[in-house]
């Protein structure tokens, strides 16, 4: 009985003692923390980049739209010429809509709406919605009165015309769908009309 608990005793030795499979139990430990911050950091860029490519959706959907002049290399629908002038057609809008779009590659355009408008402003600063076009999402009701944020007032001029463009991504996180779902991701851009207020199938924005 002695000798038996003599050899237990040593085993529990020998065991106090015994280095080896140390650093596969500290990896053990360790393991979960470091997946979970790589796993975190993919997420985050990669939410970041759907974001930045939003921003950059908005911003070439309204410089396009903006830009309408007698300079543009297309059918000659937007020019000084046409009446009314500087008319964006069905088709050139198409265009645009489609040049906007392919921003947010690689990310999924079935996920992205985008809107523009042409806002006119009077002498009394009052701003109304003249047309407005959209790909995936909702028209602004022509006629309207569009209402300007405080971090945008600086943009109400009285007697003017400004373009709104608008994106807006269903993003879906790649690893944290389950605990946050799908994320509205979404962006707004003004910009002045290059030579003149653009009108789109005729109908004017002034």
């Amino acid at each position: 009985m002695k000798k038996r608990d003599m050899s237990i005793l040593q085993k529990l030795r020998r065991l106090r003692h015994d280095r080896r499979g140390v650093s596969a139990v500290e990896f053990a430990f360790v393991a979960p923390l470091l997946i979970t911050l790589y796993l975190g950091c993919v997420e985050v860029s990669d939410g970041v980049s759907a974001d930045r490519k939003v921003t950059l959706t908005a911003a070439a959907l309204a410089n396009l739209t903006a830009s309408c002049s007698n300079s543009n290399a297309n059918s000659g629908a937007c020019s000084s010429s046409t009446t009314p002038a500087y008319n964006i057609t069905t088709t050139e809008m198409s265009n645009i809509l489609d040049a906007s779009s392919a921003i947010i590659a690689p990310y999924s355009t079935s996920n992205l709406s985008i809107v523009v408008s042409c806002i006119s402003i009077d002498a009394s600063k009052k701003a109304t919605v003249k047309w407005s076009e959209t790909r995936n999402g909702t028209k602004r009701t022509a006629g309207s009165t569009y209402t300007f944020t405080s971090s945008t007032s600086a943009l109400d001029v009285a007697s003017s015309q400004i373009i709104l463009a608008e994106a807006t991504y269903a993003y879906t996180p790649i690893v944290g769908n389950a605990l946050t779902g799908t994320i509205t991701l979404q962006d707004q851009m003004f910009m002045s009309p290059r030579v003149a207020a653009p009108a789109y199938n005729g109908t004017t924005c002034s």
